[in-house]
């Protein structure tokens, strides 16, 4: 397959997935959280492949590996947040689980593309 945008690239598409899985998780959160957890997990989500697609949009390979750390950031700060919420009682194990394995296979496909471009400098 040939990648002619950034909606090619599998992590985008997992990341993308990732973040709408945030929105879902965050339906049920308690009203008082909307400028809370509720709204730092939807922009730590959402981040996230908006990071790989501004990084994909420069035009340097430099501009991209720095974007996908940031990505990598948000990443972390997104599974630190659902752990605190799930700590709190706002989400269940079960319904957090699918998440933060999303998670782990995005940043292990953040990980693996930023060793591919380093690799080729």
């Amino acid at each position: 397959m040939t990648i002619e945008s950034y909606r090619d690239l599998r992590v985008w598409q997992e990341a993308m997935d990732l973040a709408e899985a945030c929105y879902r998780l965050t339906t049920g959160f308690p009203r008082e959280e909307v400028y809370g957890l509720t709204s730092q997990i939807r922009r730590a989500g959402a981040s996230i492949p908006a990071n790989i697609a501004e990084g994909y949009g420069r035009n340097s390979k430099g501009s991209y590996v720095q974007f996908l750390r940031v990505a990598q950031g948000s990443l972390k700060e997104l599974e630190t947040h659902i752990l605190l919420a799930g700590r709190l009682g706002m989400i269940e194990t079960q319904s957090a689980e699918p998440v933060l394995a999303s998670c782990d296979a995005v940043g292990r496909m953040l990980l693996g593309l930023l060793r591919q471009l380093e690799r080729n400098d």
